[in-house]
């Protein structure tokens, strides 16, 4: 049985990831092997390095969930796909088909649903066993160093548009220039609105990245812009920090009867009174994952080019030199790394 070199995110503790061979996974009836072209860095595989995530981890575990690749093995029962094709794999490894919200279609939210890079074997390693229900297809226009981030693109998609309510015109603000912050951003433009990203000083070369996308870029108080209009506030706020305490700010610089999406993971407590979002009529919502339709349609808009990660892209590296592409992202000095299995 053949093994590659995996980022393996091993104990509880801060530090715990090196490099370490893992064997070619054996794959089940309704699985296919993906050997991994390209797989992005998430800020949740720096969250589980630097030991500072809210969510249980299945030690020892390969990181990474944002992969692309060509299939090049098919369980006895998968249908419709064949040895060669190019692929995408949603997150959803596991996850309850008698659960409700999976009857629902609504998999994202089943609560017995594990992703790869915490609850089994992600992609930062040259295979990955991945059930056929959740692949796609990736057109051939689209090169793997792309499609592979086709995931924070659906929990962008998600944050705002299925879980917010953009017209053309909206002045919509995004608190947060990460991967995350600076992909909603993009997607409010899709969506006709006028949009301001904000950030701190440190923040300076990923708010430049998201001025690429036709965002104003405000560091430091966004209520001036907010109240430009007519001194209301902003239609909407997308929060896509990594910290609590920006929801304060979301709540301050939204208009009476607005909204705000928080799709940033934040473990602090809060702190503070919530009466604004009573006072203001607000509508506060909750943004998690993704599922099919959405995958579907962000490919198309990726493959089209109407939506390109390409100012996101800060470099590829080996896995071998993960660490190096683990800390120019924490550090800021990229938006988003990519890593190639050798």
């Amino acid at each position: 049985m053949s093994s590659a070199p995996a980022v393996v995110n091993f104990a509880p503790e801060k530090g715990s990831v090196e490099i370490r061979e893992v064997a070619r996974p054996v794959i089940g009836e309704e699985d296919v092997l993906l050997e991994v072209a390209n797989v992005g860095v998430c800020g949740s595989d720096l969250h589980q390095w630097t030991s500072d995530h809210s969510w249980p981890v299945n030690y020892p575990v390969v990181l990474g969930h944002e992969f692309a690749g060509r299939i090049v093995e098919l369980g006895k029962k998968v249908e419709g796909w064949k040895e060669g094709d190019r692929v995408v794999s949603e997150t959803a490894a596991i996850i309850s088909q008698n659960n409700p919200m999976t009857r629902r279609g609504l998999y994202n939210l089943d609560p017995t649903r594990k992703g790869f890079g915490y609850g089994v074997n992600g992609a930062m390693t040259k295979y990955v066993r991945v059930p056929q229900r959740i692949l796609h297809a990736v057109p051939d226009a689209l090169p793997f160093e792309q499609a592979c981030l086709t995931e924070p693109c659906c929990v962008a998609y998600n944050a705002v548009v299925k879980n917010a309510r953009i017209e053309p015109g909206d002045r919509v603000v995004v608190l947060g220039p990460g991967t995350i912050g600076i992909l909603c951003a993009a997607m409010a433009k899709q969506c006709g609105a006028q949009v301001a990203i904000v950030g701190l000083p440190q923040d300076a070369h990923r708010l430049a990245i998201a001025k690429q996308y036709g965002c104003e870029v405000i560091i430091g108080d966004a209520k001036p812009w907010a109240q430009q209009r007519d001194g209301l506030g902003a239609d909407g706020v997308i929060d896509a920090a990594g910290a609590s305490a920006t929801l304060k700010i979301a709540l301050d610089i939204v208009r009476p009867a607005g909204w705000v999406s928080k799709v940033g993971w934040g473990p602090q407590p809060l702190g503070f009174n919530l009466d604004p979002l009573v006072q203001k009529n607000v509508t506060l919502q909750g943004s998690f994952s993704h599922n099919w339709p959405i995958w579907e349609r962000v490919i198309a808009l990726m493959a089209s080019g109407q939506f390109d990660v390409r100012p996101i892209i800060g470099g590829v590296w080996p896995v071998t030199e993960w660490h190096t592409a683990f800390e120019k992202m924490h550090k800021g000095e990229v938006v988003k790394s990519v890593l190639k299995p050798v």
